[in-house]
């Protein structure tokens, strides 16, 4: 049994993940291009290899003759009868070679098909394990800055997260662990080319299946996120269970859940609010922490009206439009955000049909219009565990 090179095979398979038949064949490879090297052709070269003792023999087909012509496919019958009487003119024998009077050249090139189909295989191995993680979250550890860009370190593999995948103002050191989320994954000559990201949105619904059970196990389903990196992000939640609260289940107890979250996004706010199939009661929920009167959504324009009281309008707006931004972004309409003093100048009461009383007895409903009695329905994270978003 050749010890030394079945343990050498072994190491290399559980390192590099390389199969051993694999390595078993290029070795084969690289001893037919020995003897190619060694006596100028291989056609009638065979190399046997024993899979499991790693023992290997070399040896040529060589055919029977009175005359030989050519040493490395002809034997005399003389010699061929040394080797076994049952010889005679015409028939093949196997002669062994020997693998140790290769000269260094041919020794050398042998080396280096070995060496190469090794580095093929590791590749292709490391590529193909890390296209199994494209759109997913990982985690790296801090290496440089390249210019712009900052190269993360993920064990066998380096990953480049350039600066357009960067949160503005976000700045790492050497060694510092990290969150990404993978991009893209390409092969190249030198090695699977990594591309990875801190401001997609699905980095957050993949930190919320690894922080929340119910989202990774499909009990409660992300149905949509809205982003804007390093400030705010919302996500709309659903229950599969009647017996689950979406919201309550992404906060977790005490905010412990999402502010795991936070924390890993470096104080980025997020809003967590309840998925509906009702248009206009989504949009109502996307506006959160603001409250609102009405909301009127027309389905096949995408556009929605929107009427909040007075002193709700600038919540509902947000800092900069980031709240109706992220909340149009989330529910995929055009949302108009009126106050109650604008919507009674622009008569919008009487031109939806509302009855609208200011004591808080609710207005008559038609179409897509609704009062839910103030967004009773409606759970909010900020509300509870952040600032109330008075801007």
């Amino acid at each position: 049994m050749n010890k030394e090179l079945l343990e050498a095979l072994n190491i290399l398979e559980k390192e590099n993940n390389i199969s051993k038949d694999t390595l078993l064949e290029a070795i084969e490879n690289s001893l037919l291009t020995a003897c190619k090297n060694h006596f100028g052709k291989a056609d009638n070269i065979k190399v046997s290899i024993n899979r499991e003792t790693c023992d290997f023999n070399v040896f040529a087909e060589k055919e029977v003759v009175e005359t030989v012509e050519d040493p490395l496919l002809q034997i005399s019958l003389a010699d061929a009868k040394m080797a076994d009487p049952k010889y005679d003119i015409g028939d093949v024998i196997h002669c062994q070679i020997d693998s140790k009077k290769f000269g260094r050249i041919a020794t050398q090139n042998a080396k280096n098909v070995i060496l190469q189909k090794i580095r093929e295989e590791g590749r292709k191995s490391l590529f193909n394990d890390w296209y199994c993680q494209e759109r997913e979250v990982v985690t790296g550890i801090v290496q440089r800055y390249l210019g712009r860009n900052v190269s993360i370190n993920l064990g066998k593999v380096d990953a480049i997260l350039n600066e357009t995948e960067m949160v503005k103002g976000e700045v790492f050191k050497p060694t510092e662990r990290i969150k990404v989320f993978v991009l893209e994954v390409k092969d190249t000559p030198k090695g699977p080319r990594i591309s990875v990201s801190r401001t997609h949105p699905d980095l957050i619904k993949r930190l919320f299946e690894s922080e929340v059970a119910e989202v990774k196990d499909g009990t409660v389903e992300i149905k949509a996120i809205a982003r804007e990196a390093g400030s705010r992000t919302k996500i709309a939640v659903k229950s599969n269970d009647t017996n689950v609260d979406p919201v309550g289940a992404c906060v977790g107890l005490n905010g412990a859940r999402v502010n795991s979250i936070v924390n890993e996004l470096r104080g980025e706010k997020i809003d967590i609010i309840n998925w509906d199939e009702n248009p206009a009661y989504l949009i109502e929920n996307a506006l959160s922490p603001a409250k609102v009167i009405c909301v009127v959504a027309d389905e096949e324009s995408k556009e929605a009206q929107v009427i909040v009281p007075d002193y709700q309008l600038s919540l509902a707006i947000g800092k900069e439009g980031q709240n109706a931004r992220l909340a149009a972004r989330l529910t995929g309409y055009k949302i108009d955000i009126k106050s109650e003093t604008q919507a009674r100048e622009l008569g919008l009461f009487e031109e939806l049909g509302l009855d609208y009383q200011d004591s808080g007895a609710g207005y008559e409903s038609y179409g897509n219009e609704y009062h839910d009695g103030g967004n009773s329905e409606t759970q909010y994270y900020q509300e509870e565990y952040q600032n109330d978003y008075q801007e």
